[in-house]
């Protein structure tokens, strides 16, 4: 590795601008500056220093902070394309099937590549978790590309510098004749404005706050950890986040918990009373009709014996049972089971019976269709048989002769049946709706006519865990301390020498807030042989204060 000496003996890194301790310039290109370059002390950093190798290039990539810029433009752009429609997420469906015929159904062709682009899922996605990760990345590097450096050159300053140090500093001013020992006095000034001083060969160096340098790299740090925590969402078993639909009576495994059961025991809605006086909801009671008071599913939680053979969980074990009300979830484990949503009423199976069409004298026992797991054949006895040919859950219409439905959900059933009888050697065929039936292959004799129908309730239940709350609010909290440390607090130094001839030179710098070293600098040089400091950056200003503001 290169390395650069200065004048004073000092071995610098390639790339150094001015001497970590001396302060001297190095390049050509600093001495030209009026100014010092003291936004990282003027140290070397590793993506300036080295382009040879590919993890050199690599480090530089990432060190910019122009891609860390479009990279989160990316993200931005990303997110704000994952809400044109909803995500799966939010979409009433079981499965993959249900969701890509949803997206299709309500969205028309744009929902369609919509979903089969994937963006549907977009914030699940292996890309967008690799967009998170780059950023992670270039956090890192970045950081440390500049803090290491940073660190290392603040640690090794020296009381004394070089004149050319002092000179090129922003505050800047230079008394010739001095014979008072200056140092003395403003050392104890500064003590009293809570400064730590150091002294050394007619030199002093007086510093404040530097730990507000470290603020944006604290910062970086608790984005780091965030996004890390983002980042965890995607292994299993970190991040649960599914909806399922559970209808009463019924028990079914829960997603994102594998071995574990949820039956359905009852759902309880209850509405405010509109006679009550006391009601507070009267009025609203009166313009809108209901208001629920209160709505929750009973549930008892079973595990499966084969907790690894999907679909054959084996015995159920009881593990516990309770209420999930909104906002005060059913809970096992790790895992909160959510009330989001229900609805009521839905169809749970119809009975009807075989008629004579013109008489309607009835044949056979009556028969009951299971709406959510149908049977392909029902035996009347006395030789009458109806079989079920195609079951539409969600009837729509005819589309071009074929009856087409828009979900799985028994919302509006219909039924492909055909008739056998004893009498008829050829079976009969009807298309049967609730309130009507439709003859496709001319008149029948028989008919299905429709006796009864069962509801159920079903509850829309919310299946959460969340592993990452930990990470992810300690990333907040060690993001806010980072804000904090680097927008209340300032780093200020001032430099006094004084050389034997009686030549006293001045030079104060800050990160921000110049007025604040400023001020203190004019408590410095009060009533000395001194006059006050020069801003080389805007001369005009002004570095008068009254006695008010002297306090800093």
């Amino acid at each position: 590795m290169k390395t650069l000496e200065c004048k004073c003996g000092h071995i610098n890194p390639e790339g150094t601008q001015l001497c970590e301790s001396c302060g001297r310039p190095l390049t050509e290109e600093a001495r030209n500056k009026p100014l010092a370059d003291m936004r990282y002390e003027g140290s070397a950093r590793r993506s300036q220093t080295y382009n040879k190798t590919i993890i050199d290039k690599v480090w530089n990539f990432f060190s910019s902070v122009k891609v860390g810029m479009w990279i989160i433009v990316a993200i931005l752009v990303a997110a704000a394309i994952g809400t044109i429609l909803p995500q799966v997420f939010y979409v009433p469906a079981n499965n993959a099937t249900e969701a890509a015929a949803y997206y299709e159904r309500v969205y028309g062709t744009f929902g369609k590549i919509y979903n089969d682009l994937g963006l549907s899922n977009l914030y699940s996605s292996w890309w967008f978790q690799g967009l998170i990760g780059l950023l992670g990345i270039s956090l890192i590097i970045a950081s440390l590309d500049r803090v290491i450096p940073l660190y290392k050159s603040l640690k090794k300053q020296k009381v004394r510098r070089h004149l050319s140090f002092l000179q090129r500093q922003r505050l800047f001013t230079k008394a010739e004749g001095v014979q008072e020992d200056v140092l003395t006095d403003a050392e104890k000034k500064l003590k009293e404005l809570k400064y730590t001083v150091r002294r050394e060969n007619g030199a002093l160096l007086a510093e404040k706050g530097r730990f507000s340098r470290w603020g944006p790299y604290v910062n970086h740090l608790g984005l780091i950890i965030f996004l890390g925590g983002v980042m965890f969402r995607a292994i299993p078993g970190w991040y649960v986040d599914e909806t399922m639909w559970l209808r009463e009576g019924e028990t079914l495994a829960v997603p994102g918990a594998p071995g574990y059961y949820l039956e359905n025991n009852s759902f309880e809605f209850d509405v405010y009373d509109p006679t009550d006086s006391n009601e507070v909801f009267s009025d609203a009671i009166e313009r809108v009709g209901t208001i629920a008071s209160n709505y929750q599913t009973n549930l008892t939680l079973y595990r499966g014996e084969n907790e690894e053979i999907t679909g054959d969980p084996g015995e159920l074990t009881e593990i516990t049972e309770g209420p999930t009300i909104v906002n005060k979830p059913f809970k096992f484990e790790s895992y909160n089971i959510y009330q989001m949503d229900f609805r009521l009423d839905e169809l749970r199976s119809m009975t009807f019976q075989l008629q004579d069409k013109e008489t309607e004298e009835a044949f056979g026992e009556q028969f009951t269709i299971d709406l959510v797991n149908p049977e392909s054949d029902y035996d009347l006895g006395d030789g009458y048989r109806v079989e079920l040919v195609n079951y539409y859950a969600d009837f729509t219409g005819f589309e071009d002769g074929e009856p087409q439905s828009k979900s799985p959900i028994p919302n509006n059933p219909a039924f492909l049946i055909r008739m056998f009888t004893p009498d008829n050697p050829q079976p009969e065929t009807s298309f049967v709706l609730i309130r009507e039936t439709i003859e496709p292959f001319g008149e029948n004799e028989y008919k299905i006519a429709f006796q009864s129908a069962e509801t159920r309730d079903i509850s829309g239940l919310t299946v959460r865990k969340d592993l990452t709350l930990p990470i992810l609010m300690v990333g907040g909290i060690i993001f806010m301390i980072g804000v904090v440390q680097g927008s209340y607090w300032n780093h200020r130094r001032i430099w006094l020498q004084q050389t034997e001839d009686g030549v006293v030179y001045v030079a104060g710098h800050t990160n921000k807030n110049w007025n604040s070293v400023k001020k203190d600098l004019h408590i410095v040089t009060k009533d000395t042989q001194i006059p006050r400091p020069v801003d080389q950056q805007d001369p005009e200003a002004d570095m008068d204060f009254d006695e008010g503001d002297e306090k800093s």
